[in-house]
């Protein structure tokens, strides 16, 4: 888990060389929580509740919302 943890802080500052902190940062923060999401729902069986799914979609578009705002 160290090595882990370890890697994907070095992978995200080879990220921050080339994009801004305030994208990488919702990138990395929404990736994780929609990932472990997932991964309850698919790998321990919790239900996929309507909130849930609204909720893992309305992260995924800010997420994308901000990339496009990020752009211009």
């Amino acid at each position: 888990m160290v090595a882990g943890y370890g890697l994907s802080f070095w992978m995200l500052a080879l990220v921050l060389r080339d994009l801004p902190i305030g994208l990488t940062y919702a990138v990395w923060a929404a990736v994780g929580t929609a990932l472990i999401a997932a991964i309850g729902i698919v790998a321990f069986g919790e239900p996929a509740t309507t909130m849930k799914l609204l909720s893992l979609a309305l992260i995924i578009a800010g997420t994308i919302g901000l990339n496009l705002a990020g752009s211009h």
